[in-house]
């Protein structure tokens, strides 16, 4: 299992992203120990874990499952720096498949690392398409 950690706002984008993915959250993370792994405006991140819980009005912590959680943290932390997928989620609302392979937008970012793992989640088609509701899904409590 991997603790992953679910957000959500009151900010603008926040009530969008909910609305259009049917969710309660609208932003994830990966948590490693006191630091977050995040695909975040304008780039992939580590940040201490209470940045980002100071930084929503809400969140919870689930596990998802994963053969090798030091693998998938280890994946997601070769992702620092990359350029946030606004695009893909341009494209998400627009039903349009634009996204970067070199860029991510949160819950794609996670599921990816967990598929890295090698434990998938999702069929590799859909991957880039994962919403926070979808990991939320697979999630237990932990």
């Amino acid at each position: 299992m991997i603790r992953v950690v679910f957000c959500r706002s009151n900010r603008m984008r926040s009530w969008i992203i909910r609305a259009i993915t049917w969710s309660a959250w609208s932003h994830v993370a990966l948590v490693d120990g006191d630091e977050a792994i995040e695909a975040v405006w304008p780039r992939v991140r580590v940040v201490p874990l209470s940045n980002v819980l100071e930084h929503y009005v809400a969140h919870e912590f689930a596990d998802l499952p994963c053969d090798d959680p030091h693998a998938a943290l280890q994946a997601a932390r070769a992702q620092v720096g990359k350029r946030y997928d606004w695009k893909a989620l341009v494209g998400f609302l627009l039903h349009r498949d634009w996204e970067d392979e070199q860029a991510w937008f949160c819950s794609e970012l996670v599921a990816w690392a967990i598929h890295q793992a090698g434990k998938p989640l999702f069929r590799i088609s859909v991957l880039r398409r994962v919403t926070p509701q979808h990991l939320w899904m697979m999630s237990s409590e932990p």
